[in-house]
């Protein structure tokens, strides 16, 4: 890949720093779509860099702009051989709360991007949806959070099928591992309250069942289908899952961590299932492990026991 260059939208971000870092491995140059400055946290502290985190930020291009300023997303997308669309309001209260930002970032947001790479002729554009996307049957996206991906999603497909764009679409479980910031998550926060001696607070019974990712296997996938698109074997327009294969309940998840962390603090449950959130929602990926070979290879125990280890070591990030 020695002189092609990928931008990726969102690089400050976990799962973006963390695509940054693997195409910085496999040669590519690389350019990084985000906001001048990370966001903090609800919490209030500062969030660092995902790029500061892994030791990448000095190797990649920052191109600092909104996805809102469609002239900008464009500058970002002009040379890229390959553009991997990442950035997205994902906090699932916030869209809750304030569905307008949420649609303007994950719907407008997106299809800057999309005009953009069409605009200059990308010959690989690779768009991060989210399991969120499928909603519960019969409705798609009855939540603002799940809409505004339904709604990206379909746009991306558009672009694809009808405009030409050889683009693919990525709809990914719970992605999860060492640098993630957001603290508004199951395991960051259990992670977080279990490194500080207190017990989790947990918003639901722990009954939701959900399907969990570490972050090096998403980063795999992500790799995997861009290298699908380049070579023809994946058709613009197709959308591929990745999830861990077996789902898991959030009590499970909650109770493997605390046994990595050593046992003897007890979780704090809430009442049911939270309002705006599906109960069970796990994926089935079989299309893209008989595409490409890939297969998620970090099971639960082994990723959350990693993740713990890596917020212990990393105190600084706990605000």
């Amino acid at each position: 890949m020695s002189g092609e260059r990928a931008l990726v939208t969102g690089g400050h971000g976990f799962i973006g720093s963390h695509l940054a870092a693997a195409l910085l491995g496999e040669g590519w140059a690389v350019r990084v779509l985000d906001r001048p400055s990370p966001r903090r946290t609800d919490l209030g502290g500062p969030r660092p860099s995902g790029l500061e985190l892994l030791g990448v930020a000095a190797e990649v291009e920052l191109h600092e702009a909104d996805l809102l300023d469609a002239e900008e997303v464009a500058s970002a997308a002009r040379g890229c051989e390959a553009v991997f669309h990442l950035a997205a309001q994902t906090i699932v209260g916030i869209a809750s709360r304030s569905p307008r930002e949420t649609y303007e970032v994950n719907v407008r947001g997106a299809w800057n991007v999309f005009e953009a790479c069409r605009q200059h002729t990308v010959p690989t554009v690779v768009f991060a949806s989210s399991d969120k996307a499928y909603g519960t049957a019969p409705e798609r996206g009855a939540y603002p959070y799940d809409a505004s991906k339904a709604a990206a999603d379909t746009i991306a497909r558009g672009y694809a099928l009808a405009g030409g764009l050889p683009l693919a679409v990525t709809r990914f479980a719970n992605v999860y591992g060492g640098g993630d910031l957001n603290f508004t998550r199951l395991i960051p926060e259990t992670a977080r309250a279990l490194c500080e001696g207190r017990a989790p607070q947990i918003r639901s019974d722990g009954s939701p069942k959900r399907d969990f990712l570490h972050v090096e296997d998403a980063i795999a996938a992500y790799l995997a289908i861009a290298a699908a698109l380049r070579s023809g074997a994946a058709a613009p327009g197709e959308a591929f899952n990745a999830g861990g294969e077996v789902p898991h309940s959030v009590r499970e998840v909650v109770e493997e961590l605390a046994r990595a962390a050593g046992g003897g603090i007890a979780p704090s449950w809430g009442p049911g299932v939270p309002a705006g959130e599906i109960a069970d929602q796990y994926l089935d990926s079989t299309k893209l492990r008989e595409l490409t070979g890939w297969a998620p290879r970090v099971g639960l125990p082994e990723g959350l026991a990693r993740t713990l280890e890596w917020y212990r070591d990393h105190p600084e990030v706990l605000p």
